[in-house]
């Protein structure tokens, strides 16, 4: 199994489980799984963490700023030269389904503009994750883990991950979820 996680899903287990965490389980459950590379953090996911909420990612999980640790776990994960496996395909679903047409009309958005943010969008981590997991989909079941929902869009150009996942047929979950997924391998209690 691989699990590919967002900035955002880091950041809620930061916010909401880690403080609870008394015993540090959680805290080198997670860590363990990065080293063992079954857990990836991305080269965009791990940028945005040094200022999403003045770092408070790489804080609390200082691991993730450690120079050896990093060189053995191989982290960040290199996405910049990553392409889809069906380009042609891919490229047809950028550019028609995961398209916010109402936004694209509505904002008026010519030809140039479009190609601009399509550039735009393949090199930002929500595109980057997906990329790996379409890339490493055929190896072994392959998870992205988020707390985006496919519900709203707040007038972006394009669709958010669950909806690009769930077109491309990519697992999707939220990180309760993979907690939930990770039951059997540790035990997480509140007194």
């Amino acid at each position: 199994m691989k699990v590919i996680i967002d900035t955002n899903s880091l950041l809620s287990m930061v916010r909401y489980y880690l403080p609870f965490d008394k015993n540090k389980v959680l805290y080198y459950f997670i860590k363990n799984k990065i080293q063992t590379g079954e857990i990836i953090i991305i080269d965009k996911v791990h940028q945005q963490c040094s200022f999403i909420s003045k770092g408070l990612i790489l804080k609390a999980l200082d691991f993730l700023t450690d120079k050896d640790f990093k060189k053995a776990s191989k982290i960040p994960y290199n996405t910049e030269s990553i392409i889809p496996p069906n380009t042609k395909a891919f490229f047809h679903l950028l550019n028609s389904v995961f398209v916010n047409s109402i936004v694209k009309k509505v904002k008026k958005i010519t030809d140039v503009e479009f190609e601009k943010a399509k550039t735009d969008h393949l090199k930002d981590a929500d595109m980057r994750l997906v990329l790996l997991a379409l890339n490493l989909n055929s190896e072994e079941d392959v998870y992205i883990v988020t707390e985006e929902t496919s519900e709203s869009n707040d007038n972006k150009l394009f669709v958010k991950i669950p909806t690009m996942c769930r077109e491309l047929g990519i697992e999707c979950i939220s990180l309760p979820a993979l907690m939930e997924l990770y039951k059997d391998e540790f035990e997480f209690h509140f007194k």
